[in-house]
């Protein structure tokens, strides 16, 4: 039960981090403002993003952004939930994989239901502002460490499943037979 609520402090505490942080950006920068910090490469900038990742779906019709960007986000809400719940005995790196999708996606839920909008700032780019990779937040930072989390976990019961197929054991049963 320790680690349960480790991980919601730890989730409480990137939530406010996210949100001090837009906020802060919102307060100190006016939209489209980008204050270079490494010259050629990092900026950072005030940017609101109204659709999903890489803007995709901005300029959809709005039936179809509430659907996708309030609804179904607040129901994969609940199911990443059950998941750290279920997976609460299972290796740390998998707890704390679901722990960070559900601060990242929650940070996010809170612009899109106080804004319309998710405020990004994270801007990296190649010699201009013109070769940028789509900005972004420490919400969207979260989730993207917790998907790299979620592919070493593949790739872990990957290995298990194989070294349990070649001794004649199941990968679902890690106590190999003597």
């Amino acid at each position: 039960m320790a680690r349960f609520w480790s991980l919601c402090l730890m989730m409480a505490t990137l939530i406010l981090v996210d949100q001090f942080s837009k906020g802060a950006i919102q307060t100190n920068l006016y939209y489209g403002q980008s204050i270079p910090v490494i010259d050629g490469f990092f900026s950072i900038a005030y940017v609101k993003n109204t659709g999903a990742a890489f803007g995709f779906g901005a300029g959809a019709h709005e039936m179809f952004r509430i659907i996708m960007f309030l609804v179904l986000p607040v129901i994969f809400c609940g199911w990443i939930f059950y998941m750290l719940i279920k997976t609460i005995k299972s290796p740390l790196y998998l707890s704390v994989a679901y722990a960070l999708i559900l601060a990242g996606a929650i940070g996010n839920l809170i612009d899109r239901f106080s804004l319309g909008y998710v405020v990004d700032f994270l801007l990296f780019y190649w010699k201009d502002e013109s070769n940028h990779f789509p900005a972004f937040n420490v919400a969207d930072s979260c989730i993207t460490i917790a998907a790299g989390l979620l592919i070493i976990d593949f790739f872990v019961q990957l290995k298990a499943k194989k070294a349990g197929t070649e001794t004649g054991d199941h990968a679902s049963n890690p106590v190999s037979k003597s």
